[in-house]
């Protein structure tokens, strides 16, 4: 992954000092184009495979963290709120829209599974069944094949969606039967208080059970969307090939 300064910019581009406003937590903050290029330079350091995908998570930004991201190279973007991102991308200028690839992160509820496909790329955060038929019937009246990754919360975190190892066994080679859905690999959201060793061992984990699900059911799952602002490089380790970012980016 480049940065505008090594691929160049074009008479179009933003300049690079430029205050940006964005809205964060509902309060309006400055972000410098400078500031994103140069933290997403440094996160691009921690990279070795040249594969890994850097997903700017801008759910709690507006618009312009999208257009920062965007002319810092991102073409990956993470929102949560389905109706708060779907008005933020429609207001999108049309080629941002169209080459970018728009992550849904957050919990869906079945009546938003329609918006959702519409407006969403990728979902990561299939993490039931009844979720995975009504994104598979929501893609097929789109005439849409759509990215999904199941989400597995393997930690047992009773506040935290997501599929135990045991029921997922259960219900993926439904799953991966329906049609409209694409299942492309697991998602995993790590305990915020875990340490470093802890977060080693459920990433892990997480890529052990992907392994085991490819040779138990013979599909093949190649991604693996593991590891935030604050542990993405214990992820990286372990073999993400998804890294959801959004404070390191932007703050």
């Amino acid at each position: 992954m480049l940065t505008p300064s090594q691929k160049g910019t074009s008479e179009n581009s933003l300049k690079d000092e430029r205050l940006i406003p964005v809205n964060s937590w509902g309060t309006e903050v400055e972000i410098s184009q400078t500031l994103v290029n140069n933290n997403l330079h440094e996160i691009q350091t921690n990279i070795a495979h040249s594969k890994v995908k850097i997903v700017a998570v801008t759910k709690y930004y507006g618009l312009s963290a999208i257009l920062a991201g965007y002319e810092a190279g991102i073409r990956d973007f993470g929102e949560s709120r389905a109706v708060d991102a779907i008005a933020k991308l429609e207001k999108l200028p049309e080629n941002v829209r169209q080459n970018s690839t728009f992550h849904f992160i957050g919990h869906l509820q079945s009546n938003k599974a329609e918006k959702v496909v519409k407006h969403f790329d990728v979902i990561e955060s299939i993490d039931s069944l009844k979720i995975a038929r009504a994104v598979s019937k929501a893609a097929c009246e789109l005439n849409k094949r759509e990215k999904v990754l199941l989400q597995v919360n393997n930690a047992g975190e009773e506040q935290k969606s997501g599929y135990s190892k045991d029921v997922l066994r259960a219900e993926i080679q439904e799953i991966i039967s329906l049609p409209g859905l694409d299942a492309r690999g697991l998602m995993n959201i790590a305990p915020i208080d875990a340490d470093e060793a802890k977060l080693a061992e459920l990433f892990k984990d997480i890529r052990e059970f992907r392994d085991e699900l490819e040779r138990s059911f013979n599909i093949t799952l190649p991604e693996l969307s593991m590891g935030m602002s604050n542990d993405y490089k214990i992820a990286l380790r372990e073999g993400a090939t998804i890294i959801r970012i959004g404070r390191k980016l932007f703050k």
